[in-house]
């Protein structure tokens, strides 16, 4: 079992990080009688499998419903609704940017100089 100060060691995850994930319900501790947490070993690639899906820009409410879906460490079909919702979202997200981004370009180079 790994103390707090031992995962975030060898995640590179902060411990207020990791206490946030516990309290997010994307990790799970158990307490030793006077309240520390420890973890088991495999909460190392559990955090690692969070951070990949923060990178990938997923809310924890989704992460949440995703972790479940790892099977050996990879994704399993029962993610991929989710991450097709989320990745039309983002492209969305994109098309609105660039769009924004070619409105204000245009702008600037209407700028005498």
């Amino acid at each position: 079992m790994l103390r707090i100060g031992e995962l975030s060691e060898a995640t590179g995850v902060s411990v207020r990080l990791l206490r946030y994930y516990e309290q997010q319900e994307l990790l799970s501790s158990e307490r030793t009688s006077s309240g520390h947490r420890r973890y088991r070993p495999e909460a190392a690639d559990a955090v690692g499998r969070i951070r990949l899906l923060l990178d990938a820009g997923l809310p924890t409410s989704i992460i949440r419903e995703v972790i479940p879906c790892f099977e050996g460490g990879n994704l399993a079909a029962c993610v991929a609704q989710h991450l097709d919702n989320h990745l039309a979202e983002l492209t969305d997200r994109l098309t609105t940017l660039q769009s924004k981004h070619q409105a204000l370009s245009d702008l600037v180079a209407a700028i005498p100089r």
